[in-house]
């Protein structure tokens, strides 16, 4: 049986160099979704990414109770990296937290930071979660690289040390802005990360800090009120479409 891509089921992203005739044990986790959910054996073949040596096609060549053991056999793809686009987020509550870290990453963002913003809710982040979900949406989306998932801090400290090549467009619901696509439009290309806020939005004092900033875009996302995910996910396709690989 083949479980790997193209037309397959299984693609695992590894931590292990791959290469022609490269033994990988997997994690214990991926063990068992191989061998008692997919019920994978000996012989069975599955794909392998770990975001620097490209996609290799790998058979199963010992399983047992203790662990199973895959072997590199012929290479499939070379390594990409997605646009130069980070997400920065406040965080959410726990099943949208998720659900963003997972569409972020089918979306092709290269790291996932969260901020914590004086109308945040959410006190605690699961950065372990947060980097889980993104490698599964990595795995199922043929994507070859996963987003860094970085540590919280506060939106003061992010500025502060912000780069300053590279450009925030400033998804703010309570200032007068141009539309995201006519902002991005007239925009240089380059380093560019997404911001956008919690479910009450930025307070007065921080939009303000935020638009003081040179390397700030303030956009709108349109009329309606949009969830802080669906925010951030609208967000992220426009630029997509507009600067990223799918213009």
């Amino acid at each position: 049986m083949d479980l790997s891509y193209p037309g397959g089921k299984v693609r695992l992203y590894v931590e292990a160099a791959l290469g022609d005739g490269v033994r990988v044990a997997p994690d214990d986790g991926q063990t068992h979704y191989l061998l008692h959910v997919m019920r994978a054996r000996v012989g069975d073949r599955v794909g392998l990414f770990n975001g620097r040596d490209g996609e290799w096609l790998a058979q199963i060549v010992e399983a047992g109770k203790r662990g199973c053991t895959l072997q590199c056999q012929h290479f499939t793809a070379r390594q990409t990296d997605v646009p130069d686009l980070w997400l920065v987020f406040a965080p959410i509550k726990k099943t949208p937290a998720d659900y963003l870290a997972q569409k972020a990453t089918e979306l092709g963002v290269r790291a996932l930071q969260p901020i914590i913003t004086r109308r945040t809710i959410v006190s605690r982040v699961n950065v372990e979660r947060l980097r889980a979900n993104a490698v599964e949406a990595a795995e199922q989306s043929g994507r070859l690289s996963i987003p860094e998932v970085r540590e919280p801090q506060s939106l003061d400290k992010l500025l502060d040390a912000w780069p300053k090549t590279r450009r925030i467009l400033f998804c703010d619901e309570a200032g007068e802005a141009p539309s995201i696509a006519e902002a991005l439009r007239c925009a240089p290309d380059g380093a560019w990360a997404v911001l956008t806020g919690p479910e009450g939005g930025f307070d007065p004092a921080e939009r303000a800090a935020l638009r003081a900033q040179p390397f700030v875009m303030p956009v709108s996302l349109g009329g309606r009120i949009l969830r802080a995910d669906t925010a951030a996910l609208s967000a992220l396709s426009v630029w997509q479409a507009v600067k990223g690989d799918w213009a």
